[in-house]
């Protein structure tokens, strides 16, 4: 993960562009022998090239499940329903990774017209295992980005979505509700599953909630790591040098921000405080 120092994210939810660019942009598609991605119309600086809709369902099987609808926009919800056609697979739940509207406003929609039901990120047991006709999902708790998030793993596919704690370029905020404690915690914890042992394969490929796929999760998640301890370090700096506001520690380690950027960038350095147990106004 290269490139210039990180503004950690927009506002809305955390996405960005961040050092050298993909040759050509994301736009979905099949990812694994389980999982495809239908790429959601909202394009941006916050959202990349637009929320991944993962379309989950076994080879053969006749019941799907669609991970977070996105936006409620009636043309791609329509792209959703055809490509459960596709794969001749009826809709049997619909689920979230977590809270923020680009993944979850079409939702409700999506499940009313196939009459089933929405399951929030915050209802799942860590390690709660759903099986849909052989679909074999594994929910864990992945606090961080916000105090909601999961993930889901694909264990057959050697495979994680990750919604927003793990992005398919660049990195992500710290939202409003987020927290840098159990953001750390969250990357070891899915560094350690993503690492091969003798004991477990790890894992081959990250389903982000926005972005292409990560097809090396070692890399990118130590490279998230790494990337918090700069920003631990750069705020430490910011403490040393005087700074007594949250505002001065968001301009000491992010000169010349965007003010687009400007929410965003205090919510990470307000979790970032909060880490180091320094209350600042």
């Amino acid at each position: 993960m290269t490139g210039p120092a990180r503004q950690d994210g927009p506002p809305q939810d955390g996405p960005r562009q961040d050092g050298p660019q993909q040759e050509a942009p994301w736009t979905g598609g099949r990812a694994t022998e389980r999982a495809v991605c239908v790429l959601a119309p909202n394009p941006g600086p916050m959202t990349l090239e637009g929320t991944n809709t993962w379309v989950l369902s076994e080879p053969g099987s006749a019941r799907a499940v669609v991970v977070d609808p996105g936006p409620d926009d009636e043309q791609h919800l329509a792209r959703v329903r055809t490509a459960l056609a596709r794969r001749r697979a009826r809709l049997v739940a619909v689920l979230l990774t977590h809270s923020h509207l680009d993944h979850t406003a079409g939702a409700q929609r999506l499940a009313a017209a196939a009459g089933v039901e929405v399951v929030a990120a915050a209802a799942w047991r860590d390690g709660e295992e759903l099986d849909v006709e052989g679909l074999q999902l594994v929910a864990l708790r992945t606090p961080g980005h916000t105090a909601d998030s999961a993930c889901f793993a694909l264990p057959a596919d050697r495979a994680l979505l990750t919604g927003d704690t793990v992005l398919g370029r660049g990195s992500t905020v710290l939202a409003e509700d987020g927290s840098l404690t159990d953001f750390l915690t969250t990357l070891d914890r899915l560094l350690a599953l993503a690492t091969p042992t003798p004991e477990h394969p790890g894992l081959d490929v990250l389903l982000p909630g926005h972005g292409p796929l990560v097809r090396d999760p070692v890399a990118v998640l130590a490279g998230y790591r790494r990337h918090r301890e700069e920003r631990l370090a750069q705020v430490r700096e910011a403490l040393a040098a005087g700074a007594g506001t949250t505002a001065e520690v968001v301009a000491h380690v992010h000169p010349g921000l965007d003010p687009a950027l400007q929410r965003a960038a205090t919510w990470s350095v307000r979790a970032q405080l909060a880490h180091l147990g320094a209350d600042l106004p």
